[in-house]
């Protein structure tokens, strides 16, 4: 059995280049690393870049807040309050699995300063909690209709003090209020990162004029 986390992985290499590049993009709970698999073509990156995206499978476990039923889920949630208690220890877990899928890529050959961490909702909230720990400067940070779950459990990691970060969220989101994005977006400003903050007239989801913005930053952040 591997020691890492199942992936759909998806290459953007129109050039046929050595991958240089990479994407680690989590999905939502009970979802599956299929998700976003089909953003990657819309995203329109540059021709000249070499990008590997990794969608890694959360495992499966008991989620409270759905009466206990075993779903994928990076961490259990406890409550849907906008304090929203969560299981610590398990995003912790969560974020050492994909500090391994890091470590993976840089055995591969893609530098950290040229990995990207992404994630949407419950995902989002395990790629606040690995990026902005993680001891090596990254590409960037980009979180989708979540919130930042571990502030007090989190070191800030000096590095990546100048990270970019790309806060992004729907302002009729029923599952997690945009409020939580507002609130990690001015966290993060406070402390003196480089946030850029969007909103988009939907609910809990990605739309088309979202997925071209997340492009053109990605072809920035990865340029």
């Amino acid at each position: 059995m591997s020691e890492y986390l199942e992936c759909v992985i998806v290459e953007h290499n129109p050039a046929k280049k050595t991958i240089d590049r990479a994407v680690i993009w989590l999905h939502g709970l009970g979802a599956s690393g299929h998700d976003f698999e089909p953003v990657v073509p819309q995203l329109g990156l540059s021709d000249d870049m070499a990008v590997r995206f990794l969608f890694p499978h959360a495992p499966q476990r008991p989620v409270t807040i759905n009466g206990g039923m075993v779903m994928p889920a990076w961490y259990d949630i406890l409550e849907m309050s906008l304090e929203r208690k969560v299981d610590i220890a398990q995003i912790e877990e969560s974020s050492q699995q994909i500090h391994d899928l890091i470590s993976r890529e840089i055995e591969r050959g893609v530098s950290p300063e040229h990995i990207v961490i992404a994630g949407f909702s419950q995902g989002g909230a395990v790629a606040y909690h690995v990026a902005l720990n993680y001891p090596e400067r990254l590409a960037g940070l980009m979180t989708l209709s979540t919130y930042l779950a571990t502030n007090d459990n989190i070191s800030y990691s000096e590095a990546n003090k100048d990270m970019p970060i790309l806060i992004e969220h729907g302002t009729h989101d029923p599952v997690v209020p945009v409020v939580l994005g507002e609130q990690a977006q001015q966290l993060l400003s406070e402390k003196g990162y480089n946030v850029v903050y969007h909103t988009y007239p939907m609910a809990h989801q990605v739309c088309m004029p979202q997925i071209q913005n997340i492009g053109k930053w990605l072809n920035e952040v990865l340029a």
